[in-house]
Parts: C-alpha cells; sequence; structure tokens
C-alpha cells in the first residue's frame, strides 16, 4: 500500500488504477465492519459512554444505509469530558515540545495506516467522491505531519530577545491557553477536524472535540487513531451532538479558547460570545465563502473551463472555497459558457462508491430545498444554462443527488453574493476586469478566487486588487480549491475569518497560544 500514488486535489492527472482496487478490495469490508455500531462520547479511558439520546444517522448516499446510532452527549457527560480535559491541561501543557512533536508525529503515521478507512467514512458521511476522500485523508496526515515540522523549525516557539542588563536574559515563549473546544464542520470531516485538533494538541492544549452532526463515524476514528498513537486519555476527548451540544461546549466555563469551521452566522455567534466573557477568549473560525472566478478575453478557455467546473462542482459544491460566481468578459462569454457546459457535462453524477463518480449526493434534505428555491428564482433574475433538477430515479432516488447548474444572472443579487453550498454557479457577464473586480469584492466573504488570463498586466492588477486570503491562477485543477499543507495557506478574509491567518501554512499555530515574555536574572 505504501508504493500507491499520493491522491492529492491537484495531481488529477494521475493513473490511480492501483489506488482504486486497493479502494475496491477494502470497500465490502468496510461496509461490514464499520457501518451500523453504536457509538457514543470518548471521555478519558472511557472509549464509548452511551449516556443520552441515540440517533440514528442514514448515509446522504441511500437514507435506508445506516452509518450508525450515535449517543448525543447529556449536560453531564459534556461536563465530565470539559472536566477531564482541564485536569489534564497542566500536565500536557509541561510536556516538552520534543515529546508532542514525538506524539503527533506518530498520530501523522496512524492516520496513514487507516486513510483508507478515513476515506470510506467521509464518502459514507458526506457523499463525497472516492478520489475527493481520499486526497482528504491524505491531507490529514500531510498536516498533523506539517504542524509537527513547523513546531521544530520554530524552536517550540522560544525566541531570545535583546537584553539592557548585562546579567539579564530575556526570551519571549508561546504557551498554550488550557483547554480547546474544536467543532468541525461536516463537508470535511476528516481533514478540517485533524487540522484544528493538531493545532490545538501540538502547541500544548487539550481538546474536546465535537464534529459535526452525521460525522461521529469519522470523529470517532480520528480520536482513536489519536489515542492509539500515544496521546493520554483526557488530552483528548470526543462528544456526540447537534448545535445545542456546540453551543453548551464553546461556552463553559473551563473551555479557554475555540476553534471552529462552519457558517458565518454561528461562527460569528461565536465569535461575539467568546468576546463577551470577564476576559476575551481567542476563537478561531473559518466561516465559508462565496468565490469568484474572472475569465478575460485573453484567457485560455479550455483551462479556464475545466478549473471552473471541478471547483464549482467538486464535493457537489459544498466546499466553502467551492467557486459560485464566474465573472467573464462580454466578449469571450459565448465560447467560454459552451466550453463550460460541455467539461461539465462530462462530469459523472451517481453513487460514489463506484469508481468513475465525480458528483455525489449533497449532505441533507435541507440542502436539496435551498437549491430548488435557488433554481426557482433564477428565472426572475436570469436563466438557467445547465442542469437545475434533482435526479428522484432509479438507483438514486434514495438519496440527494442534485445536478451540477450553470445559471446567467443578469444583475448582481442574493444568488451571486450569498453562500449557497451546493453544486449551482452563476455566470455574470461583465465588461472589463476592474468591473468584475468591483463587484466580486462587494461581498462580506473574501476567502478564495480565481482568475484566468494571459495577459500578465491583468495577473498583477488582479492580484493586488482581489478581496481573498487564498489566490489562483490560471489552475485547470481548480479555479478556487485545492489547498494543501505547506503549499497553500487557506486564509479568510472579511466575513470569511476572525484571525486574518490561515490553516495549512505558517501563521496556524500561534493563534491556538498567548505570549509570554521571560526576564531572567542570572
Amino acid at each position: 500500500m505504501t508504493d500507491l500514488p499520493r491522491v492529492t486535489y491537484s495531481n488529477v492527472d494521475v493513473d490511480f488504477g492501483a489506488v482504486h482496487a486497493e479502494f475496491d478490495e477494502r470497500l465490502p469490508r468496510f461496509e461490514r465492519d464499520d457501518l451500523g455500531g453504536t457509538w457514543g462520547a470518548i471521555v478519558g479511558a472511557k472509549r464509548n459512554v452511551l449516556v443520552g439520546v441515540r440517533r440514528d444517522a442514514p448515509s446522504p448516499i441511500d437514507r435506508d444505509l445506516l452509518l450508525g446510532s450515535f449517543t448525543s452527549a447529556t449536560s453531564e457527560v459534556l461536563d465530565e469530558a470539559i472536566r477531564t480535559a482541564a485536569g489534564m491541561s497542566m500536565a500536557w501543557a509541561a510536556t516538552s515540545t520534543r515529546e508532542r512533536v514525538s506524539v503527533v508525529r506518530a498520530f501523522s503515521r496512524t492516520l496513514a495506516q487507516r486513510r483508507f478507512r478515513l476515506a470510506m467514512a467521509s464518502l459514507f458521511e458526506v457523499g463525497k467522491s472516492r478520489l475527493e476522500a481520499i486526497g482528504e485523508a491524505e491531507e490529514a496526515v500531510d498536516l498533523s505531519d506539517y504542524y509537527a515540522s513547523e513546531v521544530q523549525r520554530n524552536d517550540g516557539y522560544l525566541y531570545p530577545l535583546s537584553r539592557v542588563r548585562d546579567r539579564e536574559t530575556t526570551e519571549s515563549i508561546l504557551r498554550p491557553f488550557g483547554v480547546f473546544a474544536v467543532i468541525a464542520p461536516f463537508n470535511f470531516p476528516v481533514a478540517l477536524s485533524v487540522n484544528m485538533i493538531t493545532g490545538a494538541l501540538i502547541t500544548g492544549n487539550t481538546v474536546v472535540f465535537k464534529p459535526a452532526p452525521g460525522c461521529g463515524l469519522s470523529g470517532r476514528m480520528i480520536v482513536e487513531a489519536a489515542l492509539d498513537s500515544g496521546i493520554p486519555p483526557g488530552v483528548i476527548n470526543l462528544v456526540l451532538g447537534d448545535a445545542e451540544v456546540g453551543h453548551a461546549l464553546a461556552n463553559h466555563p473551563l473551555i479557554s479558547g475555540i476553534a471552529f469551521t462552519g457558517s458565518h452566522a454561528v461562527g460569528m455567534a461565536l465569535a461575539r460570545a467568546a468576546l463577551g466573557g470577564e476576559y476575551a477568549k481567542p476563537i478561531i473560525a473559518e466561516m465559508g465563502g462565496k468565490n469568484p472566478a474572472y475569465v478575460t478575453a485573453q484567457a485560455d478557455l479550455d483551462i479556464a473551463a475545466q478549473g471552473i467546473a471541478r471547483s464549482a462542482f467538486g464535493l457537489q459544491g459544498q466546499k466553502c472555497s467551492a467557486c459560485s460566481t464566474v465573472y467573464v468578459e462580454q466578449a469571450v462569454r459565448d465560447i467560454f459558457v459552451a466550453k463550460l457546459c460541455a467539461f461539465s457535462a462530462t462530469l459523472k453524477l451517481g453513487d460514489p462508491r463506484a469508481a468513475d463518480t465525480f458528483l455525489g449526493p449533497v449532505q441533507t434534505q435541507e440542502t436539496v430545498d435551498r437549491f430548488k428555491a435557488a433554481v426557482d428564482e433564477v428565472p426572475r433574475v436570469g436563466r438557467v444554462i445547465m442542469g437545475g433538477r434533482q435526479i428522484t430515479a432509479d438507483a438514486l432516488a434514495r438519496g440527494f443527488f442534485l445536478e451540477p447548474t450553470v445559471v446567467e444572472l443578469y444583475e448582481p443579487g442574493p444568488l451571486s453574493r450569498d453562500e449557497l453550498f451546493m453544486p449551482f454557479l452563476a455566470i455574470r457577464a461583465v465588461p472589463t476586469l476592474s468591473a468584475a473586480l468591483d463587484e466580486g469584492n462587494a461581498v462580506k466573504y473574501g476567502l478564495a478566487a480565481g482568475i484566468y488570463t494571459k495577459n500578465v498586466d491583468e495577473l498583477e492588477y488582479f492580484t493586488n486588487k482581489v478581496e481573498a486570503g487564498v489566490i489562483y491562477e490560471n489552475r485547470a485543477c481548480g479555479a478556487t480549491t485545492g489547498a494543501w499543507p505547506g503549499v497553500q495557506s487557506f486564509c479568510g478574509w472579511k466575513g470569511s475569518g476572525v484571525s486574518h491567518k490561515g490553516g495549512l501554512g505558517p501563521y496556524f499555530l500561534p493563534l491556538f497560544t498567548r505570549e509570554q515574555s521571560r526576564t531572567i536574572v542570572v
């Protein structure tokens, strides 16, 4: 298995035949052994606390396919998990940088060994295609390893300072806060959970982790991998439940900091609550986006069509960096739209267990309802060019399958400004790149953006004017998506984040710490 090619979000032209063969061999065993269990919290050394209301979690692929039965944490179980993490806080903070790096590297190795199981959990929970799911598991491996390398590179974030007296030594060190609440999203239940968990753990914080509803299977696998790698019981704890459990977790008095990925509304509510107490708690929040792509008259339109379709319809548009709106220069509008629709038509919609599926189902009925409402709105503000329907026939009838949809909007409005999180791409024809950037920047989000042009002056203009933390230029594998640990930081501006520093990059780990200045007389 170690000789298999690595799956990332950008190596789309690699022959993954051996990866698919390995996946096919393992899939029946996963369906037999890992689906359908009864699971609860992990608190300290207790690996399956079944106190609370149990809810069955069906897969969005097929509502008759049960992921398992998951126990929502009661207030007592939640309090026990937080107090357990608090009780381990000082001991974990006192471990050396070398010890924490060693155990996180062991965590990375365990994730690598279990990456196919983690990928399959993501596939069944989210409806993610095979390669997207395997890529996510590979990203989690690289995330934990990259953060270990960052701690080593920065010498544990201990920096000598200048001295003004000969007998004094001065230094600055970044120290942990205590207990971090980690609240994860559904769309990347493995990678983004590992991202926040590892960030907290390797900087000396303990963790109480709540995965998204419907993602208890992958959440449990992550915590088990951490414990099996040598992270002491109680340093990481797992609670399951809905938004009410997440709210109670974030607002518990023993929680020292919050790491959250999810919607703008929830993230901002958590941020306001974190600032509203006797003292401010740190909050690290990534809160989605409305990610534009810009196509000028000097673009390679074949590359633009591929990159935009992959970013718009990968994971069914349920990425916070998914391309949502395309601003295309009027002179090339018709030919670009034709190429975009032609390429999009080649992307297979189907059961993600199949090797050739590109789009699986969206995760919830709520997304289906939002999709139908958006499509119904289009004739009043534009026209549907491609797609627009839910698939309700044959083998896909029991899942939430939506056609990849392209629409043209005649004026800017909610469909080109609000985050929709579904396979719905809006096209806006514009006279100039300047006009396009004015409109594209006039949204509350600022996560990702991409451009297609062979004109170097236009590239420079875009780079200097666009209001986004992650930008891509002329990328066939993804106009706005595809960030990888240590390669592209994933940073949200404006309403897409609160720290304006990104995960996957060099400024993420310090967000989990507070500075202490030390003066020592020798």
